[in-house]
């Protein structure tokens, strides 16, 4: 199975906004597990959404348990989360962000520390909870994918934008 590429800035497909997912059949399934091994292949990854390798549907793939950043102090393990919205949120925090679709720049960006999320399961059950924190800002920013948004459109000013820094 070859593996699924990741598009970057500034890739105008990134642009694009998603479309529901209304199929929750087997090419969903295996859809899924392409995007998940992506993730797990992907060092200090937490977070990612179709569109990142260009399938414009609503799907997001998020696991915060194993970050050590300082705001998590909730996780829900690994989530696969189908059409996800925020129904409700409350609070700001501000965080420096980073994204696999922008891989040399991280940035300081303002997320809502508390949300709820509505969703779909990958067998189309509907999931509703709420987190807060580091899991909170992390399905913000996948969300913000599926709207054809990155967070370098949020940074606060241009000197919160920063060059990132090599892992090893």
């Amino acid at each position: 199975m070859k593996r699924l590429e990741i598009l970057t800035y500034p890739d105008e497909r990134l642009k694009i906004p998603s479309s529901e997912v209304l199929d929750f059949g087997k090419e969903l399934q295996e859809f899924i597990e392409r995007l998940r091994l992506v993730m797990v292949s992907s060092p200090a990854c937490v977070g990612i959404a179709a569109p990142q390798v260009n399938v414009h549907k609503r799907i997001i793939l998020v696991d915060t348990s194993n970050s050590k950043h300082k705001e998590n102090k909730l996780s829900h393990g690994f989530m696969v989360l189908i059409n996800p919205t925020i129904k409700r949120f409350e609070g700001e925090l501000i965080v420096r962000e980073g994204c696999l679709s922008v891989p040399d720049y991280t940035g300081n960006v303002k997320r809502r520390y508390w949300i709820e999320v509505e969703a779909m399961d990958p067998k189309g059950n509907l999931v509703v909870f709420d987190t807060e924190g580091f899991e909170a800002v992390v399905i913000q920013h996948e969300i913000d994918h599926l709207e054809g948004k990155l967070f370098i459109e949020r940074v606060l000013s241009p000197k919160d934008l920063f060059k990132r820094k090599v892992y090893k």
